[in-house]
């Protein structure tokens, strides 16, 4: 098989980890064994691959010397078993490869995710708010971690933006294909011609930048403070907690007045600066090597569109990879597993095409 010398480089490897964890110098030292356990974690996965696959090319190796045995039932047997493993090799094969892929860095980061309101007014508002629920269910079913660092609500119960932080294991790696525009079809409550109307909204997935990825200059921000405030501007408290940051050589601004004490607020505003430094940073070393995307979103437009949730016929489809799916119903509950499943798949195949044509 090809790449099997670095596969047996990072067998090796996972051994060299394995018996470091039971050094009790490492054990002893936490900075050390953390590094240790990270770097043995990483392989894991890769190493159990690789051992699934000598074993079932041993067995099929067997399974194919008994093709010439005499007894019948024997051969038999070995033609069953040939039946059986060439395409688990074949199968595991093809998920070495995709193990193989050069890592993105991001793949193990929280995540910044931003919804905003598009085009379609009011109902737009309410499509940003169930798209913000389904992606909060989604959280809760992969065991992750949503705290909403600002939101603000629109007149009708629906939200205008939310920003919320999504902290757990691997969040990047499972988010990072929903950034776009997101358009629903649908009859709103308030259409008395039962004609259906189309929105869109705009979903952005940011890794959450550490101090050590952007470092920010206290001369380069401005920090103002005000009272928060809910839908149609009322103050809900008369505490100065809420807090907006602007960074004045790129001229962004965060704001974050979700929690009661401006410590927090700010501390959750600076979180968000950071990633979206980071993200601004991402995206300029993208056009410089020629990236196709140049930005993660586009003005909102409803044709700028990634994925159609299609509310009369119970129909979603992600226009980037053709997958049409009509369980609506199932995936705006959070059930986004086989979706983002699909999407991963898609731009794994791209990637092994691509190291393909390369090499």
């Amino acid at each position: 098989m090809q790449y099997e010398e670095r596969l047996e480089e990072a067998e090796k490897r996972f051994s060299e980890l394995t018996a470091r964890m039971a050094d009790p110098e490492v054990i002893n030292d936490p900075e050390q064994y953390r590094a240790t356990a990270k770097a043995h974690s990483e392989l894991t996965e890769l190493v159990s691959k690789y051992r699934d696959w000598k074993r079932a090319t041993r067995e099929l190796a067997d399974a194919r010397s008994m093709l010439a045995e005499t007894d019948p039932d024997l051969r038999q047997m070995a033609e069953l078993e040939v039946v059986r493993l060439e395409p688990e090799v074949e199968a595991i094969e093809q998920d070495l490869r995709v193990l193989l892929l050069p890592k993105d860095p991001n793949d193990e980061k929280n995540v910044i995710l931003e919804i905003r309101k598009g085009a379609g007014g009011d109902e737009a508002s309410l499509f940003a708010a169930e798209v913000f629920r389904m992606y909060t269910r989604y959280a809760e079913e992969q065991g992750w971690k949503v705290e909403i660092t600002s939101l603000s609500e629109s007149s009708v119960g629906g939200l205008n933006e939310v920003i919320a932080m999504i902290s757990g294991n691997k969040v990047y790696s499972r988010m990072k294909y929903e950034s776009g525009v997101h358009r629903v079809q649908r009859v709103p409550a308030t259409e008395t011609q039962g004609r259906v109307h189309t929105s869109t909204i705009t979903v952005v997935v940011m890794p959450e930048a550490d101090e050590v990825d952007v470092q920010i200059d206290a001369k380069d921000i401005r920090i103002d403070t005000f009272c928060s405030s809910g839908p149609g501007g009322q103050s809900v408290n008369t505490t100065y907690s809420a807090v907006r940051i602007t960074h004045l050589p790129t001229n962004t601004v965060v704001s974050c007045q979700d929690e009661k004490s401006q410590i927090k607020n700010r501390a959750k505003a600076m979180q968000v600066l950071r990633s979206r430094l980071y993200q601004m940073e991402m995206e300029k070393q993208l056009a410089a090597i020629g990236a196709e995307r140049k930005s993660m979103v586009g003005t909102g437009d409803r044709s700028e569109k990634i994925r159609t949730y299609n509310f009369p016929q119970n129909r979603l489809t992600d226009h980037r990879i053709g997958l049409t799916l009509h369980q609506l119903d199932l995936i705006i509950e959070g059930r986004l597993q086989p979706v983002i499943d699909a999407v991963i798949s898609y731009y794994q195949s791209e990637r092994l095409r691509d190291e393909g044509q390369a090499a």
